[in-house]
């Protein structure tokens, strides 16, 4: 999910191969108890690396997957762990828990899609699953199940709202993207950047940056960049497909959107939200996908007397999925959680089944302004 994480502990497992629905999790203060040696952070964050990457080297089969509706981060995270893992030799499968599986059209230019399997194709109990961009196990779908039956479930995640699940996490709430844990992947596994690579890794840490302009964007975030780019990619192309191509139905399912949008002064405190819907007969009227429209948060974000944003998109189903932007003095990730879903401080979402007015009713009482 796109935006601009929040500082928060993270969270390591204790062991390896512990079953994956009932992990023993610490924090990384009480494993550094355990440690001989200098008790930093780093030095917690090492020990989960070195099992998770020991894991993956005992591994024949490994399955890799990420949250339903997959934006550039989750999919291309996955995507690029899923090629290099297949260059090492390994059984790889990759996947997301939606049926249909629809990968958006803004990401149709991704290598490794030939890996991508339906979820009904992952064994009911993997060898080893990685799971990326995951902020909570809601967001695995169909998966859930499968995911939690793997001996070792290990989660690569950016999102400080992340509870921690699974039996491996490497989880840091400071990286811009989940892409940037992946590039740590690809480093200790000594699988070298190539212009595939670096295509699903950009496409990651491009897209939870917007594009480099929010604030966790540092310049270690750049460098990464720098890397990627050495690689002979074509940044301009990618971005190209990202934000500057829609069909023209999307044109016209904007417009009723922004018809539809209602400003309300005095919500978050008098900090303002603005907030509309997208019901699902106008994405069938103008053959638009629900997920070519998740760029529409950040039109609905722009006018300056709101400080929250919130869009609600309904799948066939009458399902809302909604997408919420702050621009920093209130946190939508607690206000999506008491929805079930979660996300950034900035920037989070969840998944409802109810009617627009007592979902947008739900949301404008949970926020509350930063302390």
């Amino acid at each position: 999910m796109a935006g601009e994480p929040s500082v928060a502990p993270s969270v390591v497992s204790t062991a390896a191969g512990e079953a994956a629905g009932a992990p023993s999790t610490i924090t990384v203060e009480g494993a550094l108890a355990a440690l001989p040696g200098p008790r930093t952070e780093v030095a917690g964050f090492e020990l989960v690396w070195q099992q998770v990457v020991a894991e993956i080297g005992r591994a024949r089969s490994i399955d890799l997957i990420c949250h339903i509706c997959p934006d550039g981060d989750a999919l291309g995270s996955a995507l690029a762990a899923g090629l290099a893992l297949r260059t090492l030799g390994h059984d790889v499968r990759v996947s997301f828990g939606d049926d249909p599986q629809i990968v958006p059209e803004s990401l149709a230019f991704l290598p490794g899609q030939d890996l991508i399997v339906p979820a009904a194709d992952i064994p009911d109990v993997p060898e080893l699953v990685l799971c990326f961009d995951v902020a909570s196990e809601g967001r695995l779908g169909l998966l859930h199940d499968k995911a939690f039956a793997a001996p070792v479930l290990a989660v690569f995640d950016h999102h400080a709202s992340n509870p921690g699940f699974g039996t491996h996490q490497l989880i840091d709430p400071t990286a811009p993207a989940t892409a940037v844990l992946v590039d740590e992947l690809l480093r200790r596994l000594g699988v070298p950047l190539d212009q595939e690579l670096a295509t699903c890794l950009y496409t990651g840490v491009a897209t939870d940056t917007g594009s480099f302009k929010y604030a966790a964007t540092t310049p270690a975030t750049h460098e990464l960049a720098g890397r990627l780019l050495g690689t002979g990619i074509r940044h301009d192309l990618i971005s190209r497909q990202l934000w500057d191509t829609s069909s023209f139905g999307y044109l016209k399912v904007l417009a009723g959107a922004l018809q539809r949008a209602v400003y309300e002064p005095a919500a978050a405190g008098g900090l303002g939200l603005v907030w509309t819907w997208v019901p699902y007969e106008d994405l069938a009227l103008f053959g638009v996908t629900v997920e070519e429209i998740e760029g529409l948060i950040d039109i609905l974000r722009r006018p300056a007397e709101a400080e929250v944003a919130l869009v609600l998109k309904q799948d066939p189903d009458g399902t809302l999925r909604g997408s919420s932007r702050s621009k920093g003095a209130v946190d939508v990730a607690l206000a999506c959680g008491e929805l079930g879903g979660g996300g950034h401080t900035y920037a989070a979402g969840f998944s409802a089944r109810a009617d627009v007015e007592s979902v947008v009713g739900r949301f404008r009482a949970a926020l509350r302004p930063v302390e």
